[in-house]
């Protein structure tokens, strides 16, 4: 059967497109400006918790609203691009992130920002899916890879390189600036898609699940809710189980509504991919090691270590410079053919976890510790990085491009707010636990100033320095779990389909035997 002349100018796009590596750029610095938004926040932590009064939880809060946002829409951000077009979507994620943008720089309140901050993680969920989507369509097998790292290490360079921009706007302007900075890389972008971006879907593409979306929304956001809230609470309280219970409860009606209609958001049939499994198994991990552990460093910098916003930006520069030099040279990609990917993760993410480990024992003697942490990261994300994504994506239809990067943002952004929610669930006990019970432990810059005395006050600090050490001792266990848990489900993957090819060979060859 022949293709209409709608569906061919449709599908044409996933050729080798002659402006592609122009496009790609537009669509880096659109996924840039996304994430440096998951941790740009984190350098501003000492300005929102004195200039708005914030809490612990509601500093989370505004890092949380934002992520969790995004993993509640991503699916259907991704499903509604694949049926009414990327180019579309690509656009109205730029406006409304500009838009959020806006509020969040001008507001006066810490139940305005987390207000804003969801706002911007509509945008950011449409932006998410629709750029992986048409990097997918318009490069074709032969430069895909290569495209796919290229996107890959924006990626890597935005969670890295958010705290350093961050410090260089708090340096010069108040915590606000460093959501305006958004509004004329958002207007630029809008310009240059509308121009250069081809228009691509998928036109027999599926209606979007609306109530699947809202009921992911719902569970997640009661689960890390949960997490947060356990510290201050009380973990067997019934505010917290009772939220815990609503959220399992939810996103098991969310599963068994995917499993029982026509146009799920979430295809479960990419979960009978064992190599899909384990890369997003590793993906998650990732992200819950990366997200979590800038949330801890950057309050390690300034709260322990003493430094200002920039200076504290600046000094975790060496991640970002690592994934940029090793990712750049193809080191990963070079890798990947000769170890296998499953050796290739598990070696990334054993050096993501081991720099993790490096910060939380040897930080608080100094910077040196942690420049070595930092260095061994960013060696790891850059090995484990493309070769995720590339296995990934090698298990996902091109015409469902969007649903497929959909699925792969949605648990990834669950990874940045479940670690930013338990690594600061983890601090937030050790810190209750150890802190002088005179003073309290609403948050490290209220104990301080209720501390009596300089002794007192080194306690508070040191309690919290230990908080520190335990939360980034649980993310270094987690990501390195993790990493052995997605090298053996790849390694399961790859001997199945040897043997699947085995048989398949045997078969074709008996005939012809017989006869």
């Amino acid at each position: 059967m022949t293709a209409t002349a709608a569906e061919q100018n449709d599908l044409a796009p996933r050729g080798a497109h002659p402006q592609r590596w122009l496009i790609l750029g537009v669509i880096c610095l659109a996924q840039l400006t996304v994430l440096l938004d998951n941790t740009v926040l984190n350098v501003a932590i000492p300005s929102l918790t004195t200039e708005l009064n914030a809490s612990t939880a509601d500093v989370q809060w505004m890092i949380n609203a934002y992520s969790l946002v995004q993993s509640g829409l991503l699916l259907t951000a991704g499903s509604a691009a694949d049926r009414y077009g990327r180019k579309k979507l690509l656009v109205a994620g730029l406006v409304l992130f500009g838009i959020g943008s806006l509020m969040a720089g001008l507001a006066e309140s810490s139940g305005q920002l987390i207000a804003a901050r969801a706002g911007m993680g509509i945008g950011g969920a449409l932006l998410i899916t629709t750029t992986l989507a048409v990097v997918v369509q318009i490069f074709d097998e032969t430069e895909r890879v290569k495209a796919i790292g290229i996107w890959s290490t924006v990626n890597s360079l935005g969670f890295a390189v958010g705290p350093l921009v961050g410090g260089v706007m708090l340096d010069h302007f108040w915590w606000g600036a460093i959501f305006l900075i958004n509004i004329p890389v958002a207007v630029v972008g809008v310009i240059a898609v509308v121009r250069l971006v081809p228009e691509s879907r998928n036109p027999r593409g599926d209606r979007p699940d609306l109530l699947g979306a809202l009921l992911s929304t719902i569970g997640m956001a009661a689960v890390v809710f949960a997490i947060i809230s356990g510290p201050e609470h009380g973990w067997s309280s019934g505010q917290v189980l009772l939220t815990a219970f609503t959220g399992v409860a939810v996103l098991t009606g969310f599963v068994l509504w995917e499993l029982h209609i026509p146009y799920p958001m979430l295809d479960m049939h990419f979960f009978r991919d064992q190599k899909f499994v384990g890369a997003v198994a590793g993906a998650i991990l990732v992200a819950f090691g990366m997200s979590g552990s800038f949330f801890l460093l950057t309050q390690h910098l300034q709260f322990v270590l003493g430094y200002g916003p920039l200076e504290a930006g600046l000094r975790t520069a060496p991640l970002a410079l690592t994934v940029v030099a090793l990712n750049l040279t193809g080191l990963g990609a070079r890798l990947v053919p000769k170890m296998g990917t499953p050796a290739t993760i598990a070696t990334g993410m054993s050096l993501l976890a081991a720099g993790l480990g490096a910060i939380a024992l040897l930080g608080r003697q100094g910077y040196g510790g942690m420049l070595l942490g930092l260095v061994v990261m960013g060696a790891g994300i850059a090995l484990a990085m493309p070769a995720m994504a590339n296995a990934i994506i090698s298990a996902i239809p091109p015409e469902k491009a969007g649903v497929g990067a959909g699925v792969n943002g949605t648990l990834a952004e669950f990874g940045n707010g479940l670690g930013v929610a338990v690594l600061g669930a983890v601090l937030n006990s050790r810190f209750a636990a150890l802190v002088p019970a005179a003073v309290g432990a609403a948050s490290l810059p209220a104990a301080l100033a209720a501390a009596d005395g300089a002794g007192e006050r080194q306690r508070v600090t040191d309690a919290f320095a230990s908080g520190l050490e335990a939360s980034q001792l649980v993310g270094a266990v987690a990501v390195l779990a993790g990493g052995l848990l997605a090298a053996a489900l790849l390694r399961r993957a790859e001997r199945a389909d040897a043997a699947g090819a085995a048989r398949q060979a045997v078969g074709q060859t008996r005939p012809e035997r017989r006869a």
